[in-house]
């Protein structure tokens, strides 16, 4: 007996989950190397591993938005470099999330869609306290990613973080891969979710970036200008 073929329509509402993976030097990452093969073994889990597709950091900006388009939860993991994302992380924020695209008049391509932090640190938990040498604790330093999201129109979610990732065992590691794999394939039955608010709208007006020049203009500027 031939069995019924997969209802589409169901298929097509399943969430769509994209992991954006961000680590310079993975070879030598236990927490990340694991975490990303976590995902990997997913269904329905996308992982596009950014330092092994664009090691010359030329990114493919039609790529990376068609993938953007077909998901429904955007993760971002990487290890936190200097407070902040790794230098090909900022630099794929910079040129994928273009005005008129990601934000800005015209720009709802992400809009409503979900973004998710999960990051590991060098340092200890307790060393993000105001009397250790870090000085905040670590959600100061979460607003540059929080606006963000809200500049697209996305919902920012609860950050997954690995702390002292250096000095973390291997049961813990472990233990901390079977969680987010377990977060990825449950999302969005997250209980949390509920008390997450939506995005604030951020209008951001077309007087907010320069006319593109046009030819005749162009031409008129002296050639230094023009470069």
């Amino acid at each position: 007996m031939t069995p019924p073929a997969p209802d589409s329509s169901s298929a097509a509402a399943l969430p769509r989950v994209l992991v954006l993976v961000a680590h310079p030097q993975m070879e030598q990452s236990r927490a990340n190397r694991k975490l990303m093969r976590a995902a990997q073994a997913l269904p329905g889990v996308e992982v596009r591993d950014l330092y092994a597709l664009y090691p010359d950091y030329l990114i493919d900006i039609e790529a990376e938005q068609a993938a953007l388009a077909r998901a429904t939860l955007v993760v971002w993991q990487h290890p936190i470099h200097w407070y902040s994302m790794p230098p090909l992380m900022k630099l794929w924020v910079d040129e994928v999330l273009g005005f008129g695209w990601a934000y800005g008049p015209g720009g709802s391509a992400l809009r409503g869609k979900d973004l998710w932090l999960v990051a590991s640190t060098g340092g200890p938990e307790d060393s993000y306290r105001p009397q250790s040498y870090n000085r905040y604790f670590f959600d100061a330093f979460l607003p540059p990613y929080e606006q963000t999201a809200a500049l697209c129109g996305m919902r920012f979610l609860p950050p997954l973080l690995l702390h002292g990732a250096h000095r973390v065992g291997k049961e813990e590691t472990i233990a901390h891969a079977k969680t987010y794999a377990e977060r990825l394939s449950s999302y969005p039955r997250w209980p949390e979710l509920d008390s997450v608010p939506d995005c604030v709208a951020c209008e951001v007006p077309i007087t907010a970036r320069p006319p593109e020049p046009t030819e005749t203009a162009e031409a008129a500027l002296p050639s230094e200008a023009a470069l």
